[in-house]
């Protein structure tokens, strides 16, 4: 039971440092790209119709469907707990040294995560479609295209979520774009795993998706968020490597 406890104890931690930064917002150390993110999103990726370029988000926004709004909520409620699911069923399956470094891991990312909320405050798209380019601060959590998904389903699932979002302007880098693929890189990691790695890069690229489909992130956000995986991991590994020779 101890062991298990240590295993899921960087997800704990992990909830109690994101719902932390509630009391430190992040727009109080340094300045917040509305604009800026907006226009490079709009330059990158921008879509031509009716006349304008829209961003992907608004692009989405206007042209939705109800089986893009389901499949979009369900993939993206995936975030969290499938990669918690995963490391479970790592520790209950023999893989319990795994399981630990794996936990360790998703830990270190979203630290590496946090820091660039603090580094670059950014707002997320939907703020840009609901309040413009102006700065509010205290703006309150919203579920955008989820909506859809709540009004389909009749029920407030993202609406219960996002009311309690710890802080709005932490869209860059996008990590919820980050949690399956750091799953997935363990899930590599483990012989005759065939099931679980198509289930983790299937999710992987859903949520990549959802993530802007629903207006909560720009691609940039999202290109960011598996940056920020890579990173995190390979600083992570290479620490990890250090201290296992040191022990051996």
């Amino acid at each position: 039971m101890k062991r298990f406890l240590l295993t899921i104890l960087p997800f704990l931690l992990f909830g109690f440092i994101y719902n932390s930064m509630r009391y430190f917002p992040n727009y109080l150390f340094g300045s917040v790209d509305i604009e800026g993110v907006y226009h490079l999103e709009q330059q990158l990726f921008g879509i031509l119709s009716g006349g304008e370029i829209l961003t992907p988000n608004e692009y989405c926004m206007r042209h939705h469907t109800a089986l893009l709004d389901i499949l979009s909520g369900l993939f993206y409620l995936c975030w969290v707990p499938l990669p918690i699911f995963y490391c479970v069923w790592l520790f209950f399956t023999g893989e319990k040294s795994l399981a630990l470094r794996f936990s360790s891991a998703f830990l270190f990312v979203n630290l590496v995560g946090f820091c660039g909320y603090y580094i670059h405050p950014a707002a997320p798209p939907w703020y840009v479609m609901q309040y413009g380019f102006e700065l509010i601060y205290n703006t309150p959590g919203n579920v955008a295209g989820f909506d859809h998904f709540d009004t389909l389903l009749g029920i407030p699932v993202f609406h219960s979520i996002y009311s309690g979002n710890a802080n709005v302007f932490a869209a860059i880098p996008s990590l919820h774009a980050a949690y399956c693929p750091i799953a997935l890189f363990y899930a590599l990691k483990v012989r005759n795993n065939a099931v679980w790695i198509t289930i983790l890069t299937i999710v992987s690229v859903g949520i990549w998706f959802s993530a802007v489909y629903s207006c909560h992130h720009y691609i940039i956000d999202v290109l960011l968020g598996i940056l920020t995986t890579i990173v995190g991991i390979t600083l992570f590994e290479l620490i990890y490597c250090k201290i296992t020779k040191r022990q051996s």
